[in-house]
């Protein structure tokens, strides 16, 4: 019987996976599958768990947030392990989830694991880590930093907006640089986000985004005046913000950033390297199941 590496994050949104793991176990029994269990926990190297990973396993089997699986997916590339990924998304906000169209449901979602055949998909790279979903610099991205890991587990996404709330008083112009070989821009921004994924905080900002295309979609809101944020907002809401030229928007496979000012970078919710940073497509970078 072949197997499957399930690691998971129990601190992840509001512990949910905890009241699935039999529905997980059962299902996969049911379909000729063995579960071995990894239970995240603090202060471990995740990279233990994949010691086990040979030729008996079919695929890994992620429950968590994005930064979970960010985390899972360097722990296989650093060990060099090329097997498939199923996603379980039972994060806050589960961005990359909902691109790749897995349901809320575990038992669903594990069924359209089951029922898939692995798709080759990009992932990003910022200097020498992994992400999935979108790495970020600026206004209010550190916010998921901040926040006290219990609150954000047990408030959900009402500890991001009490959090937002908290951040508004740095409300402030940043100096940024970006080079491509798309476009360069030497400017001031609020915020700057370059996407594999389509959504961040749920809201869809990277409409244009593809999973197999081998771009990144890199999106930077221009520091302008405060009575121009409301009307851009609104266009964001309405997915014309990429239209705006308030906003430079392009696609690309490789981006050098840099910034002097005291702020950090985000991948999926987790800090980021320091600028300056080399972000990257990998094409087909991972296989990944479950795609509908």
């Amino acid at each position: 019987m072949k197997k499957v590496r399930f690691i998971y994050n129990p601190y992840s949104g509001e512990n949910s996976i905890i009241g699935e793991l039999d529905n997980v176990i059962r299902l996969h029994q049911e379909a000729g599958l063995t579960i071995v269990p990894y239970r995240i926990q603090k202060g471990r190297d995740l990279e233990e768990a994949l010691d086990i990973i040979d030729e008996t396993y079919n695929y890994v089997l992620v429950a968590g947030g994005d930064g979970t699986v960010d985390s899972v997916v360097n722990a296989m590339k650093n060990k060099d392990i090329n097997i498939p990924i199923g996603i379980l998304p039972v994060g806050t906000a589960n961005d990359f989830g909902k691109f790749i169209n897995m349901p809320k449901d575990i038992e669903e979602a594990c069924k359209q694991i089951l029922e898939s055949k692995p798709v080759a998909v990009d992932i990003g790279k910022i200097n020498d880590k992994y992400f999935i979903n979108v790495a970020s610099s600026g206004l209010f991205t550190d916010i998921s930093q901040k926040i006290d890991e219990n609150l954000k587990n047990t408030m959900g996404k009402i500890a991001y907006y009490l959090k937002g709330i908290e951040e508004l008083p740095n409300f402030r112009k940043l100096k940024v640089k970006v080079s491509s070989k798309e476009c360069e821009y030497d400017g001031e921004m609020y915020l700057l986000l370059v996407f594999n994924g389509k959504t961040a905080g749920n809201l869809n900002l990277a409409t244009e985004a593809e999973i197999t295309d081998g771009k990144l979609d890199v999106i930077v809101f221009k520091a302008i005046q405060v009575i121009e944020i409301l009307p851009l907002f609104i266009k964001l809401l309405r997915g014309e913000h990429l239209d705006s030229d308030k906003v430079v928007y392009f696609r690309t496979d490789d981006v050098y950033i840099e910034s002097s000012e005291d702020i950090v970078t985000d991948i999926d919710g987790e800090r980021g390297p320091d600028f300056p940073v080399r972000i990257q497509c990998i094409k087909g970078g991972i296989k990944l199941l479950g795609i509908k």
